[in-house]
């Protein structure tokens, strides 16, 4: 019954149960996504310990596009510098050294990294420029990291070019797709990796698309399945941090703050589960906890996303200079981010619609609509577009984003917040209603500073009409 509670259902579709039966099929393979590569690194040697060092697990979780442990990084770090330092024309080792970047500067939240990624992985393309596909799939994951999906999908595609079969392309390629709104896109390339692959890191990639397509329960099931598959610590509090989050956006922040607490048990410096337990504190109305965790989120991890909703925090509980101070950590981060390639668009429009100059919101969204049309910046353009004043253009964009049978099949609350706000300016009221009453039945904690807004407007529209119909004649 608890599993049950905590999202862990087992109602299985057919694509989930077409995942699952891959699992039990390649069981021994499917268990130990590690495994295959972990047997090819040389770490026994006469007189050492049997078992792999942390930077060798490391660089397996890197090659799989897993999380990595954070001393197991540092580790691999030091000794692939090392390594390409003696020997430079080891086009492998730069590719290694570039992605395990990626995988540092995501980790930390800190985009100075990337740089330095992009010149490890074109040193490695510079000493091999031909069948280089640890290159290729290391520069799409540094241009996903960066927030960069079309150029991530020219680089996975390469690779996939090269080595149709090589599973790891695959999990660039839905990132990619999703980022662009191409969700079906993304729903052919998971049944492509499940084709090849099974085990923890697929049905956690799998419970992602499930949830951007609405399929709640299948993603958590999902979930559930890669959580008790996954062999190391720092993979498998990426997942129960996912199943947190998932639990959140349902509106449960009891069953979220339980799966973000193991998330830190497993990992204590991970960051999205330290902001997810502000997030599911501030909703419990443990108000002093809540800030206390968002500020250890942004020592560890000072995303521009993190600061934005700490502000709001702030900002609804009246205290505006705190709140105006982690609005400037916001721009500053924004900066840096993009004086190191990475593209903050879309939380800086969200911020300017909200807290700044809305018109200059709308000119920043639509720009990154026009490159990279997903879900995301359709609800932010949409809202920007409301907030300037322009509330019919920006009713378009928020159908886009709530509209199933147009790519919106994600079950967002501040999306449903967003449409039924617009719909309410433009004196659409049964629509309004509707919407905003959906909003708070998907998650009525989903903003400190909206949902009492949301309610607000709900209040206000009231109940609808009691329409009679005619009496019938005789």
């Amino acid at each position: 019954m608890e599993n049950q509670e905590e999202g862990f259902g087992r109602r299985e579709n057919g694509p989930l149960r077409r995942v699952r039966a891959r699992v039990l099929i390649g069981s021994v393979a499917g268990c130990a996504v590690l495994g295959g590569v972990l047997w090819a690194l040389p770490w026994e040697r006469p007189g050492e310990p049997a078992g792999p060092s942390p930077g060798a697990l490391a660089r397996a979780a890197v090659g799989a596009g897993v999380p990595a442990d954070p001393a197991g990084l540092a580790e691999l770090i030091d000794e692939r510098e090392e390594h390409v330092r003696a020997r430079p024309r080891d086009a492998t080792a730069w590719a290694v050294l570039g992605t395990a970047y990626v995988e540092q500067g995501r980790r930390l939240g800190d985009p100075a990294f990337y740089p330095r990624a992009e010149r490890a992985l074109r040193r490695s393309m510079s000493v091999r420029p031909r069948r280089n596909v640890g290159a290729l799939t290391g520069l799409a994951a540094l241009s996903n990291a960066r927030r960069d999906f079309p150029a991530a999908r020219r680089w996975a595609e390469r690779a996939r070019e090269l080595e149709p079969r090589r599973w790891t392309t695959y999990p660039l390629l839905i990132d990619a797709c999703t980022g662009l709104g191409e969700h079906a896109a993304a729903k052919r390339m998971l049944d492509r990796l499940t084709g090849l692959r099974s085990g923890p890191a697929v049905l956690a990639r799998a419970a992602w698309v499930y949830r951007d397509r609405g399929w709640r329960e299948d993603a958590a099931a999902s979930l559930a399945d890669a959580a008790a598959g996954a062999r190391e610590p720092a993979e498998r509090a990426a997942y129960v941090e996912r199943a947190g989050q998932l639990a959140w956006e349902r509106g449960d922040p009891r069953v979220a703050l339980r799966h973000f607490r193991e998330a830190l048990r497993l990992d204590a410096g991970l960051g999205p589960a330290l902001a997810g337990r502000g997030r599911a504190l501030a909703a419990l109305g443990r108000t002093g906890e809540a800030l206390d965790a968002y500020r250890a989120a942004l020592a560890r991890q000072p995303l521009p996303g993190h600061a934005l909703e700490l502000g709001e925090l702030y900002e609804s509980l009246g205290r505006g200079e705190e709140a105006r101070e982690q609005y400037g950590l916001l721009r500053e981060r924004v900066r840096d981010a993009t004086a190191a390639g990475a593209d903050e668009e879309l939380v800086l429009g969200r911020y300017e619609a909200d807290h700044g100059d809305p018109r200059a919101a709308v000119r920043r969204l639509r720009a990154e609509y026009a490159r990279q049309p997903g879900t995301e910046v359709a609800d932010a353009l949409g809202w920007a577009l409301h907030r300037a004043g322009r509330s019919e253009e920006g009713l378009r964009y928020a159908v886009r984003a709530t509209d199933a049978e147009r790519g919106g099949g994600v079950r967002s609350a501040v999306f449903m917040y967003h449409r039924g706000m617009i719909e309410r300016e433009l004196k659409r009221y049964g629509a309004a209603r509707r919407h905003l009453a959906e909003a708070l039945r998907i998650n009525p904690h989903f903003s400190p500073l909206h949902a009492p807004a949301a309610r607000a407007a709900a209040q206000e529209l009231g109940d609808p009409p009691d329409v009679r119909p005619p009496e019938l004649a005789g």
